[in-house]
């Protein structure tokens, strides 16, 4: 008589969301660390764009300015520590040098509550490590799985994030009066904490991917990287395919900026008291982030299958256009918040994942520096010349920044297209 074996705990979670036998502990281990990363940070993005306020709306540009000038300081320290210590002990030690800063800051807002400088320093930090990261997030999962499989993974590995960023505005909209703000600084800290044990976790398990997948990325992080601080500057500029990466995400980081300006004066207009506008932004994250995470699990990956990573990354420039004109014709609040939620999904759910693609295909060097440099640099400097743009635009109203966003939207296009038919060939242009 025939054994039966029992169905594996894993065997549904493989059937509905395309995960092959042998990557479930992988995409479970991504899945979470994701998600703590993403709910660490969003339980605090509110409480950094009311430190905007803080600091005046009309001046927002120049913590924009602020935070560039941060990011190219810390890009090549990120890279000179990657290029001397293992990336098994470098990478967690990112997330707790974070939760370490959350803790000076929680200490410093209970001195000062309303100090402009403090607030400025707050938001810029927190802008700057936010996209540092999520890059090294990125550049982990390009590293372990390979253009195959982030094809069919990526998708539901994102929605462990988005999950993260539905939960924590969520528990801001409902606790946030209750707990009081400066609270929140503790809460995320632990999170990064997590966040730095789950590293080491897939480190654990990529040498077991590697041993019984053959589709597998073949690389270690039981190594250093070696080069110098500016290597990722380097390789950069010495790659077309990165440099359009580079500018595809200039032009979405444009898109953003203006936006966000956008919502900004609207919110500033709408709500007098800084809890108040937290809950503002709390409450547009949350709408954003509980569709994104339907169109993460069940589509995303379905999606990029189907109509190819070209479309994916098409997808955004077409629906900002139609949304900026919207804008144009009916600038209140209720319209640019729905804009925000509509722009933030469709990224989040399709384009984002399609972008971090782009990476699985580039050598290990690339992987952490460059795609560092493009994530936090080139991401900075797209805030710092749409900030300063739109600061000027401003006064001719909403509907003159939405006629803005309309020609960087057009440009946009063009690139996405270009881009995604050289993901498509396989090998990137030198």
């Amino acid at each position: 008589m025939q054994d039966i074996q029992p169905p594996r705990p894993t065997a549904l979670l493989e059937r509905v969301f395309g995960i092959e036998a042998g990557e479930s502990k992988a995409v479970i281990t991504s899945f979470a660390y994701f998600f703590f990363l993403m709910a660490s940070y969003f339980i605090l993005r509110p409480l950094r764009d009311t430190m905007g306020t803080v600091y005046g709306v009309a001046h927002l540009q120049e913590l924009f300015t602020g935070t560039f000038l941060v990011s190219f300081i810390v890009a090549p320290i990120f890279a000179g520590f990657a290029s001397r210590i293992r990336l098994a002990t470098f990478l967690p030690w990112v997330y707790g040098v974070i939760a370490f800063t959350m803790v000076i800051f929680y200490v410093l807002f209970q001195q000062v509550a309303n100090d402009r400088w403090v607030a400025a320093a707050f938001y810029i930090w927190l802008s700057t490590f936010n996209l540092l990261t999520i890059s090294v997030f990125w550049s982990l999962m390009a590293d372990i799985f390979s253009s195959p499989q982030a094809r069919r993974l990526f998708g539901v590995i994102a929605a462990g994030g988005t999950l993260g960023t539905v939960v924590s505005p969520a528990f801001i909209t409902i606790f946030v009066k209750t707990i009081g703000t400066n609270n929140l600084l503790l809460i995320s800290a632990a999170g990064f904490v997590v966040c730095a044990f789950l590293v080491r976790l897939l480190e654990a398990q990529k040498r077991e991917l590697i041993a019984t997948d053959a589709t597998a990325q073949k690389t270690t992080l039981e190594r250093n990287l070696g080069g110098s601080p500016f290597d990722g500057f380097v390789l950069l500029f010495r790659s077309r395919y990165l440099l359009m990466i580079a500018l595809f995400l200039l032009l979405m980081t444009c898109i953003s900026t203006v936006i966000y300006f956008q919502l900004g004066d609207l919110i500033t207009k709408n709500f007098a008291s800084r809890a108040a506008r937290t809950q503002a932004y709390a409450t547009i994250d949350l709408a954003t982030n509980s569709v994104a995470l339907l169109i993460q699990l069940f589509g995303t990956g379905r999606f990029i299958q189907r109509f190819g990573v070209t479309a994916g990354l098409l997808l955004n420039p077409i629906i900002m256009v139609v949304a900026f004109l919207a804008v144009a014709f009916s600038p209140v609040l209720l319209v640019l918040g729905s804009i925000q939620v509509l722009r933030r999904f469709s990224e989040y759910a399709v384009a984002k994942p399609s972008r971090d693609m782009l990476f699985t295909i580039v050598e290990q060097q690339a992987k952490y520096k460059a795609k560092n440099v493009i994530d936090t640099v080139v991401y900075r400097f797209g805030d710092l010349i749409s900030a300063w743009l739109s600061a000027a635009i401003l006064p001719f109203g909403v509907a003159g920044l939405a006629i803005f966003g309309v020609v960087i939207s057009i440009f946009w296009f063009p690139i996405a297209y270009l881009l995604g038919r050289q993901y498509e060939y396989g090998k990137p242009a030198d």
